[in-house]
């Protein structure tokens, strides 16, 4: 992922903070020897404090054997995006037709080293972690090694630590062009309504206050 200046983050809490919110990503894992790479799905959960992402899987999932050889993972978290047409990005002194299209978006990728979890004990602490995660609320019986309702079903998952070893995070919002494009462009945002345009306007506004 190519990152420019102007679309780094400001700090880190600049992109930790949006991850907090956006707990959906795909998993990216080196096949085997030969074979495309393989990419999940999944819900997960990030504490930075620990400095690692936990997750769950189901045993029969392929992607066991591919971590079991290299445990080198990506996880990666796309959100906030959406297209902005030319004439939103045209200077101030060029035809409205000659401005170049782009998209916006934020995108965080965990460099992380994964850990496979067999222990039920250890098993059943971090799935209780991922469900606080998602339920603070609570709601839900506490899961615990050999004891119903969800003992039992602990031998058909296997859990992920994502230990983090590097970041990578780029919020790209118009953050090289003038005032008068970026208003420009919030003002054409604000407009369409799109499914993501007032959260990429959130950004765009945000940053540049920032």
């Amino acid at each position: 992922m190519l990152i420019h200046p102007w679309d780094a983050p400001h700090d880190d809490a600049e992109w930790q903070h949006w991850l907090a919110a956006h707990d959906f990503g795909q998993l990216a894992v080196n096949g085997p020897p030969g074979e495309a790479p393989l990419v999940q799905p999944l819900h997960f959960a990030y504490n930075p404090g620990r400095g690692e992402a936990v997750t769950h899987l189901a045993r029969p999932n392929p992607l066991w054997p591919a971590l079991e050889e290299n445990p080198q993972v990506v996880l990666s978290v796309v959100d906030d995006y959406t297209y902005i047409t030319g004439p939103w990005q045209a200077d101030p002194d060029c035809p409205p037709e000659h401005g170049v299209p782009t998209s916006f978006y934020a995108a965080v990728q965990l460099r992380c080293t994964a850990h496979l979890v067999d222990d039920p004990a250890e098993k059943a602490t971090l799935l209780n972690r991922q469900v606080g995660h998602f339920q603070p609320e609570g709601g839900s019986a506490t899961v615990a090694a050999g004891e119903a309702p969800y003992g039992r079903l602990l031998p058909g998952i296997r859990v992920l630590r994502l230990e983090v070893t590097g970041v990578r995070a780029k919020f790209k919002y118009a953050g090289k062009r003038s005032v008068e494009v970026q208003d420009r462009i919030a003002t054409g945002l604000a407009k369409r309504g799109g499914p993501r345009d007032a959260a990429a306007r959130e950004h765009l506004l945000r940053r540049r206050e920032g």
